[in-house]
């Protein structure tokens, strides 16, 4: 009887365990967001909020998720960081290609990546908005 009584105890306590292995998110979905965070980093590329969001939704992955103070930010963080330090060392391609990918004309998925002046849908400080525009000189 007590060895009815213990196995039940263990399954028990390792169910929620299963629980949270089996809601994890894809590893591709994680490595997608590591690799939009470390394009936008190198590159200087903007996100596409709206576009981003709904590519990891598609992957059943929240926003919230992948962000660094998520349930798993420190896996995207790491992934980040070697994504990071390889496209940096052949930056100029690293930066062609995935403006190919998820560029405004992009062959994967359009405006995930918006030039670094591009409005992201989201929006926009105050202190960045109340800046007065340079003049254009003559020529």
């Amino acid at each position: 009887m007590r060895h009815i009584v213990l196995s039940a105890a263990l399954i028990a306590a390792a169910l929620p365990a299963q629980a949270q292995i089996r809601n994890a998110p894809a590893p591709r979905a994680l490595e997608f967001a590591a690799y939009i965070f470390a394009a936008s980093n190198v590159c200087g590329y903007r996100i596409g909020t709206e576009q981003f969001e709904g590519l990891l939704a598609k992957q059943s992955v929240r926003i919230e998720d992948v962000q660094p103070r998520g349930p798993f930010g420190n896996r995207v963080q790491t992934m980040f960081t070697l994504m990071s330090n390889q496209m940096q060392q052949n930056r100029d391609q690293a930066c062609l290609a995935v403006a190919g990918e998820y560029g405004p004309e992009g062959t994967v998925a359009k405006n995930v990546l918006l030039p670094a002046g591009a409005d992201t849908g989201a929006p926009a400080k105050p202190a960045e908005s109340a800046k007065p525009a340079e003049p254009v000189k003559p020529q």
